[in-house]
């Protein structure tokens, strides 16, 4: 994947940089099929900062040797940035929700900066789980979700949300409206990428 970044629509001056992360702030990207595997290249910014990250991959996409070339081509050893990465995976909608609402007690024990979600709400469009216990799961998501709001944390959720056929796309709307900034990516000729901005919450002073 290039890291090319081709213009999106016309935007107001001084537009954040898309490859950082709004501090305190829940970000949504979606809108191209390769945003589970973006969501690695946000990484080295944040790790060469020596910030943690608490990655859930509803994907199952995370990938050690990824992280490890990125580290490599910095000049450092894979355990530099793995050291500051902690992974959960989740297989089920429930197993997501579970992760997303055990967040809290992860923090005690470890102090993480940043939190990566993937495949929110894609893996509650499951057609083997039944509608109701669906959206009641991903309802209990969006409530943990809002718990953390108080938390010096940035949260971002990468989500493949538009290339599924399903009747539960109002999932997305409703992570859509929770979302403080939300970053619209779209694939540009040559491995390009182009990064609208829907949405962008300024950020209260404490």
């Amino acid at each position: 994947m290039s890291l090319c970044i081709a213009a999106g629509k016309p935007q107001q001056p001084a537009t954040p940089n898309p490859w950082i992360l709004p501090e305190r702030s829940l970000t949504v990207l979606y809108g191209c099929p390769e945003i589970q595997r973006l969501s690695h290249y946000f990484l080295p910014r944040i790790l060469l900062h020596q910030k943690r990250v608490l990655y859930l991959d509803g994907a199952n996409q995370i990938s050690p040797l990824l992280i490890a070339r990125f580290a490599r081509a910095r000049g450092l050893e894979p355990s530099a940035f793995n050291n500051l990465i902690r992974t959960a995976r989740a297989f089920t909608c429930f197993q997501l929700t579970e992760l997303i609402r055990r967040v809290p007690k992860v923090l005690a024990t470890f102090s993480a900066d940043v939190l990566i979600i993937t495949a929110l709400p894609d893996l509650y469009f499951d057609e083997d789980v039944q509608d109701r216990p669906a959206r009641a799961s991903f309802e209990h998501a969006l409530e943990g979700l809002q718990q953390l709001a108080p938390l010096q944390l940035s949260i971002a959720v990468f989500s493949d949300a538009t290339s599924f056929t399903t009747r539960r796309h109002d999932f997305l709307k409703k992570l859509r409206n929770q979302a403080d900034h939300i970053l619209k990516v779209e694939s540009g000729p040559e491995s390009s990428l182009s990064f609208t901005r829907e949405k962008n919450t300024p950020l209260l002073s404490a």
